[in-house]
């Protein structure tokens, strides 16, 4: 969309605000993905065995379906652990973007990346200044496998130094309300 130059028709404006603030296909795809889901995770630090926990994620859609606010509850090393992801599409970037806070840090981590063709696989880094490993970046890859389940890694690169491979989750909806695939 060309940017307009020198003195702005509000009309025009506001008609392209509205175009690209009206949830489309990619927004549809998060809404199938609200409900109640079990979480089990594996994770890796410094080349140690997998630590392997269990958890809840709630997903529901928010500001009249935006934004799919999912909410993890578990346990990470030991400790109690709430993280809360905050994921849209920018119909503008034609990107998903994301942010990250939890319960074990003070940090908000923003991610954005593209989806696949097809919308079932998102992919997304994030740049930040790691306080162990210092400047890194993450790479998380979220596939959905069907309407019952989605896939989740997570990796990191430390400046300078190679790709590894920090979490996995697979996240399966709770048998109550559990979805017929389509």
């Amino acid at each position: 969309m060309a940017k307009q130059e020198g003195k702005f028709d509000m009309q025009a404006m506001m008609e392209v605000y509205k175009k690209v603030g009206t949830p489309g296909e990619p927004h549809k795809l998060l809404a199938k993905l609200e409900g109640s889901w079990t979480t089990r995770t594996r994770g890796w630090l410094e080349g140690k065995p997998a630590m392997e926990s269990i958890g809840t994620c709630e997903q529901k859609l928010v500001l009249d379906g935006h934004y799919l606010q999912q909410t993890y509850t578990g346990d990470m090393m030991g400790a109690p652990f709430t993280g809360i992801n905050l994921l849209g599409y920018n119909n503008h970037t034609r990107k998903y973007e994301s942010i990250w806070i939890d319960s074990m840090n003070t940090a908000i981590y923003f991610f954005v990346g593209k989806g696949s063709a097809d919308g079932k696989t998102i992919t997304q880094e994030c740049s930040y200044d790691d306080p162990v490993k210092g400047p890194a970046v993450w790479r998380s890859v979220t596939r959905i496998k069907d309407d019952n389940t989605l896939e989740f890694e997570m990796f990191i690169a430390p400046k300078g130094g190679k790709e590894e491979k920090m979490m996995e989750m697979t996240v399966s909806r709770k048998e109550a309300v559990v979805r017929k695939a389509a």
